[in-house]
């Protein structure tokens, strides 16, 4: 049962907290729980739409706890695997928020991986209703709100770059012109996906992601950040 309710040292133990921390967070409101006879209960689908919200404001020791949890090895290439040359488009047609969906999903189905065009679309367009995935320095990252296993072969992720940047509801008022579109199977692998791209994407990896002239070179540019990253981590 996936999405069951947590006990406090469930919840986490789930996300690679400190319990105390967690009792502290949950006593201020801080987290999706409510109590039953007195104890803290969690819901597993709450904590996960919780995460993706809050995960850009998490510190690199927080990430790296939250990917070990989530099951990431040492050395994985959790974000960059998951990368196909027809996946990346560094001039991507779109003008609006809702063209950019359109035009990330047609970059979904050139991989030949996409099975549920419109489903993915649809819940790229719910999530972003419920809260902007725009984050800072131009940078988003639209996914559904919960792990989609039936709307693609393997789990994917897109990159599209647009010529100027547009408005996506960014909470820190940027312009949004880099946009990752996730589609993973099950909540462990997309929290740990967002956690690795989360360390990946400083501002200096992504002004260099901004100037890149091909989509190869975006590629090798997200790949040399993300062996930095893992390497840093076992270090």
């Amino acid at each position: 049962m996936p999405y069951r309710n947590l006990s406090l040292d469930d919840f986490a133990k789930h996300v690679g907290m400190d319990a105390r921390v967690v009792r502290r967070m949950a006593d201020r409101g801080e987290l999706p729980g409510h109590k039953v006879g007195g104890e803290w209960r969690f819901n597993r689908a709450q904590i996960t739409e919780w995460l993706q919200v809050k995960m850009h404001t998490f510190d690199e020791e927080r990430l790296i706890s939250l990917e070990q949890t989530m099951g990431a090895e040492s050395g994985d290439l959790v974000v960059t695997s998951l990368i196909g040359w027809e996946g990346v488009d560094v001039s991507l047609p779109a003008r609006t928020r809702a063209s950019v969906l359109r035009e990330l999903v047609k970059l979904a189905e050139r991989t030949g991986q996409l099975f549920d065009a419109k489903g993915l679309l649809e819940a790229l367009e719910q999530r972003e209703a419920l809260c902007s995935t725009a984050l800072m320095y131009g940078v988003a990252i639209p996914h559904p709100r919960q792990p989609m296993p039936y709307a693609s072969a393997e789990p994917l992720i897109c990159v599209g770059r647009l010529s100027k940047g547009i408005g996506f509801g960014s909470p820190y008022h940027d312009l949004s012109r880099l946009f990752f579109l996730i589609c993973c199977h099950d909540d462990r692998h997309h929290l740990r996906v967002l956690a690795r791209l989360m360390r990946i994407l400083d501002q200096e990896t992504i002004e260099r992601l901004m100037e890149v002239e091909s989509r190869e070179a975006l590629l090798d540019a997200l790949i040399d950040k993300e062996k930095q990253v893992t390497t840093s981590a076992r270090g």
